[in-house]
C-alpha cells in the first residue's frame, strides 16, 4: 500500500463567529491510500482550538506511513487500526480520523459496497442537518435564515454567547420570525456561567429553541449536569464530550452528546460511543469542523444513529473541492457507490506527501479575541 497527502486551504464563504473565535480559513489534508490500482481518501483539518496546526498533521502522517505501507491490504489496516489495534494509537484523534477514513474508503471500494453497509447500515442513511447561523446582527441572521428555509432547511443552529445576552436573544427571535417553521439549536460555545444559562434558558425555550449544546465551559461536567437538569430543553454535551470516557462519564447527565469524528478518533470510535449511550437516557449527536465533503463523508455513513445531525461543515464553505454528500437542499445523504461516495470536483494531480514547510499564514485557522477501542467492523451486522 501506499499512503499520501496533498494540503490546500479550505476559504469559508464568509467568516464565521462564534463566542471565542472567528473562523475564515482553515487548512485541510487530503489523505490518499493506494493499493492494487484502487484508492481510499481522507481529510484533517487544522484546528486552532483542538491544538491541531496543519504542521503537526504533516508529521504526524509522515510518522505512521511507514507502520502503514508494511500492511498487506487496507482489511490488515482496518483490523490494526485504533482503537481495535495500535496501528495509530498515538495519533491525534484528527489524524487517526482522517487515515481510518483513507482505509474504509478503500476497504469499501474493494469489496464493491458502499461504507455504510460495512458498518451495519443496509440502507443509505439521509438525515435532515442543521446549517448553522454564526453570531451576526440580527436581521443578517433572518435573511439568512429566510433564505435557508426556503432551500430546504428544517433546522437551524444559532450561535450565542454575545456579550450582551439581549443580543443572542433578539437574533433568536429574528431567526424565528423568518423561518417559524425550523427546528432552533443554540450553541453558546461554553460562553455562560452556570448562573446565566439557568436565566436565560428559559427565555430560549420561550422564543422555541429546542436544544442547547455546551452553555457553560468543559472541565466541570458537575455543572453542565445541574444545567441538564434544570433546562426546560434538552442540554448536549460538545467541548466537554471528546472522548469515549467523557461520554460514558455524562451518560444519564446529559441529553445528548455532540461526537465529532475529528474529536473521538474517527467512525470506530463514534460508534463505541454510540453503543456506550445506549440505553442511558443520553443521545447522539453527530457534528463536525468546517471542512469538505470529504472529511465530512464518514459521519453522512453514521447518520442514520443520531438524534440531531450537524454536519453543515462543508456547506459553509466558499468552494468545496469535493462532492458526493449533498446537504444544499438541508438533507445530507450517502448513495450507493461503493467507498464513502465522494468524488473530487476537478482532477487531482498524483498524489504525493506534501511535506513542504507551511508559513504560520497557513499552518492555523484565522483566529480573534481566544479564550483563556472498538466498535463494529466492517461486515459485522449492526446491533
Amino acid at each position: 500500500m501506499r499512503l499520501t497527502w496533498t494540503t490546500t486551504t479550505l476559504h469559508l464563504a464568509e467568516p464565521l463567529r462564534i463566542s471565542r473565535s472567528v473562523t475564515a480559513r482553515r487548512d485541510a489534508v487530503h489523505v490518499r491510500l493506494e493499493h492494487d490500482g484502487l484508492d481510499g481518501r481522507g481529510e484533517a483539518v487544522s484546528s486552532a482550538y483542538l491544538g491541531l496546526p496543519t504542521r503537526e498533521i504533516l508529521r504526524h502522517l509522515a510518522a505512521v506511513r511507514p507502520d502503514v505501507e508494511r500492511l498487506p491490504d487496507p482489511e490488515t489496516a482496518w483490523a490494526e487500526l485504533a482503537p481495535a489495534g495500535t496501528l495509530g494509537a498515538a495519533l491525534p484523534a484528527g489524524v487517526l480520523a482522517a487515515v481510518e477514513s483513507a482505509v474504509l474508503d478503500l476497504t469499501a471500494r474493494r469489496a464493491g459496497v458502499p461504507v455504510h453497509r460495512l458498518l451495519g447500515s443496509p440502507r443509505p442513511p439521509a438525515a435532515p442537518t442543521a446549517r448553522t447561523l454564526g453570531i451576526v446582527p440580527p436581521d443578517r441572521a433572518a435573511a439568512e435564515a429566510a433564505r435557508l428555509a426556503a432551500a430546504g432547511f428544517t433546522v437551524l443552529k444559532v450561535k450565542a454567547g454575545a456579550p450582551d445576552p439581549a443580543d443572542d436573544l433578539d437574533r433568536v427571535a429574528a431567526v424565528r420570525d423568518a423561518a417559524p417553521a425550523a427546528a432552533l439549536l443554540l450553541d453558546p460555545n461554553s460562553a455562560w456561567t452556570e448562573e446565566r444559562a439557568h436565566a436565560l434558558l428559559p427565555r430560549f425555550a420561550a422564543l422555541g429553541v429546542t436544544a442547547v449544546e455546551q452553555p457553560v465551559p468543559p472541565g466541570r461536567p458537575d455543572t453542565l449536569a445541574r444545567v441538564a437538569a434544570a433546562s426546560p430543553v434538552p442540554v448536549i454535551a460538545d467541548e466537554d464530550a471528546v472522548t469515549h470516557a467523557d461520554a460514558v462519564a455524562l451518560a444519564g447527565r446529559v441529553h445528548g452528546v455532540n461526537v465529532k469524528l475529528a474529536k473521538c478518533g474517527g467512525v470506530r470510535a463514534a460508534l463505541r460511543i454510540h453503543e456506550a449511550l445506549r440505553g442511558s437516557g443520553t443521545d447522539l449527536m453527530l457534528g463536525c469542523l468546517t471542512a469538505s465533503s470529504l472529511g465530512l463523508a464518514p459521519a453522512v455513513h453514521l447518520a442514520d444513529r443520531a438524534r440531531w445531525v450537524d454536519l453543515d461543515g462543508h456547506l459553509l464553505l466558499a468552494d468545496d473541492p469535493w462532492t458526493g454528500i449533498g446537504g444544499a437542499d438541508g438533507t445530507v445523504r450517502t448513495t450507493t457507490r461503493p467507498g464513502l461516495g465522494v468524488r473530487p470536483r476537478t482532477p487531482e494531480p498524483p498524489g504525493e506527501a506534501d511535506v513542504r514547510p507551511r508559513t504560520p499564514e497557513h499552518a492555523r485557522e484565522e483566529h480573534v479575541r481566544p479564550r483563556s477501542s472498538a466498535g463494529p467492523i466492517p461486515g459485522e451486522a449492526r446491533r
